[in-house]
């Protein structure tokens, strides 16, 4: 090779040297694909989903004030509506004669969560044929949010009578690992309303059940929302909100707590004394905990102790859904033959593995 190839190899190594180094500058600079950013720092409320988590920010309420009002001669009915944002939220109307305001209505809680919620006001003591002014104002840990303000007349018509809603909050029933169902109670007063429930692991609540109509009448309602997708040994806290048109009522906040294990695991099984003995048949009994996972069980039984290493007979298998609690099992078993000494035990199988319950013996009649 002569003096010049080499020279122009050394040359050409040097250009694809330089390219390289150059590619790589550039692309640090354009933030290449294992670039990194911090973002601002912020309070957030996730919710789990692997394939698209939702992360939402908790923030100041968002107030959406509402032109349309019924006045009379001394009285008006507003409404609106806020959303919480994710903080105990409360609202309520600034109103007066001028842009100034300066009166208030009473102030009524519509919980944390991220739903827009009507906010229904009732303001009294007008004087008839005057012009206010009027806004919706909601309040919570990260600060208040003003809504636009609007205006109306008072008139000749005379004041409409009416009452809020009254609300109870009543004792949990049905619960279970990871879910329970709430109960509650009303009285619409004679004006259309609407109620819901609040549950969450603080008095913060942070869930809502979906809004329904509880009608216009003048008597006690009971009502009940089946709620799910708990965690298991937790406390949660919970209460019945109702609204009118006359304003907002929150139940007194209760609480339970879900039973366990905190994680599935092998069902527990206990085989007890059999019952409803004949001469040719027998109830077979025992007591089952799932313990949070779909369970199938069955009993297994013969005229010899030695279940295990002899030919067994078996009844039918039957499903225990996981949430059940500690549940009494039966069979009733026949064709059996009378004057006999039968054991038997009870067998359960989850998918963490499979429980055989002490074995029980009985004797069949004469």
């Amino acid at each position: 090779m002569n003096r010049n190839s080499v020279i122009a190899i050394v040359v050409l190594l040097l250009l694809i040297l330089g390219g390289i180094l150059l590619f790589k500058h550039k692309d640090d600079l354009e933030g290449g694909p294992n670039a990194t950013s911090t973002p601002n720092a912020s309070t957030t409320n996730v919710v789990s989903n692997t394939q698209n988590p939702i992360v939402r920010s908790k923030d100041l309420p968002t107030v959406e004030g509402d032109r349309n009002t019924i006045p009379t001669n001394s009285s008006v009915v507003v409404t609106g509506y806020v959303t919480p944002n994710g903080s105990p939220t409360t609202y309520w109307y600034e109103y007066g004669t001028t842009n100034n305001l300066g009166l208030k209505t009473t102030v009524q809680s519509i919980g944390s969560g991220y739903v827009r919620i009507r906010t229904p006001g009732y303001i009294t003591k007008l004087n008839a044929n005057t012009v206010y002014y009027f806004r919706l104002v909601a309040q919570n840990s990260f600060g208040t949010t003003q809504g636009t303000t609007y205006s109306f007349s008072t008139n000749n018509n005379p004041s409409t009578q009416g009452n809020p809603p009254s609300a109870t909050t009543n004792q949990a029933t049905g619960i279970t690992r990871t879910g329970a169902v709430l109960n509650g109670q009303y009285n619409p007063n004679g004006s259309q309303s609407t109620y819901w429930f609040e549950y969450g692991t603080d008095n913060n609540f942070g869930n809502l059940t979906e809004f329904k109509a509880a009608g216009d009448g003048s008597s006690s309602v009971t009502v009940s929302q089946t709620i799910a997708n708990l965690n298991s040994l937790t406390r949660y806290y919970y209460r019945i909100n109702v609204q009118n048109q006359y304003g907002t009522v929150n139940g007194a906040t209760q609480s339970f707590i879900t039973v366990g294990p905190a994680a599935a695991t092998v069902p527990t099984v206990d085989t007890t004394a059999a019952t409803n003995i004949s001469a040719s048949s027998a109830r077979l009994n025992g007591r089952l905990t799932p313990n949070g996972a779909v369970t199938t069980y069955w009993f297994e039984y013969s005229e010899n102790s030695l279940i295990g290493t002899v030919v067994k007979m078996t009844t039918p298998t039957q499903t225990l859904n996981g949430d059940a609690q500690a549940t009494n099992v039966l069979f009733d078993q026949t064709n059996l033959n009378s004057n006999t000494k039968y054991f038997y035990r009870l067998v359960a199988k989850n998918q963490y593995g499979t429980v055989e319950g002490d074995m029980v013996n009985f004797r069949t009649n004469n």
